[in-house]
Formats: C-alpha cells, sequence, structure tokens
C-alpha cells in the first residue's frame, strides 16, 4: 500500500512538473524529441525532485531555521528555489534533458510544482484520512 503512495507521489509530481513546463517554456523545459522521451524525463526528474526534498530540504530546514523564523517563512522561496536547481543540475548529470534557465525562473517554477502537486492532492484521497474520517 504504501509503494502505491510513492508510485502515485511521483505521478503527481511528473504532472506538476508538465505543468510547470508548459507555463514556463522555454525558461522551463523538457526537451525530449518524443512524447514517450518527454514522460520518462519528467518522471525521472520527479523522481530526483522526491529524493531531493526527501534527503537535503529536511536538512536545509533544520540549518536554516532561524532565517526561516526571521523571514517569516519567505526564506521557503528561496530554498524551494535552490532546490530546483539543485534538481536541474542532478538531472543535467543523468543527461535529461530537462532545463532550467536561472534562480528566478527556479523560484516561480518550485512555487507552480507545489501549488499544483497540492491542488491535485486535494483531488487524489489519501487512504489513512478516509480511514480516519470512517471512524468517527
Amino acid at each position: 500500500m504504501c509503494q502505491m503512495r510513492y508510485l502515485l507521489n511521483l505521478v503527481v509530481t511528473a504532472f506538476a512538473l508538465w505543468i510547470t513546463t508548459l507555463i514556463f517554456a522555454p525558461h522551463i523545459e523538457s526537451t525530449a524529441d518524443t512524447t514517450l522521451g518527454h514522460i520518462g524525463t519528467l518522471l525521472a526528474v520527479a523522481l530526483i525532485f522526491g529524493l531531493v526534498n526527501g534527503i537535503v530540504k529536511p536538512v536545509v530546514k533544520v540549518l536554516g531555521c532561524a532565517l526561516y523564523a526571521a523571514s517569516l517563512g519567505l526564506f521557503a522561496l528561496v530554498v524551494n528555489a535552490a532546490l530546483f536547481l539543485l534538481v536541474d543540475l542532478i538531472a543535467g548529470w543523468f543527461d535529461l534533458p530537462f532545463n532550467v534557465e536561472n534562480f528566478w525562473w527556479a523560484m516561480l517554477g518550485a512555487l507552480v510544482v507545489a501549488v499544483v502537486s497540492w491542488i491535485v492532492n486535494l483531488v487524489i484521497p489519501d487512504k489513512k484520512e478516509s480511514k480516519k474520517r470512517k471512524r468517527r
């Protein structure tokens, strides 16, 4: 059951990345030649995105908690943009045709990915939450 949720999160993130590439092309884009290559690229980048958010982001949050507090959470935008650029860098190491032009486009892209993922996750019910609601 847990693996299915990870797979679903991967697909949701890939969808959010696709929407982001549609909105901000050519500043954020997947340059794959075929539709299948484009889908594969987005899924691979979504996997990298999930790993970066799961491994690097908690460390950055702990180390930068004073900056988060001092900026009333606005520092999170900077961190998310930097992590988005890190995803672009790692994708480049694997020769994935995914490109982010610069920091400002990364900030906008990270914001759109977060909002689209949030909206899609609102629509898709979480099994744990639905079980809690049934018990009440």
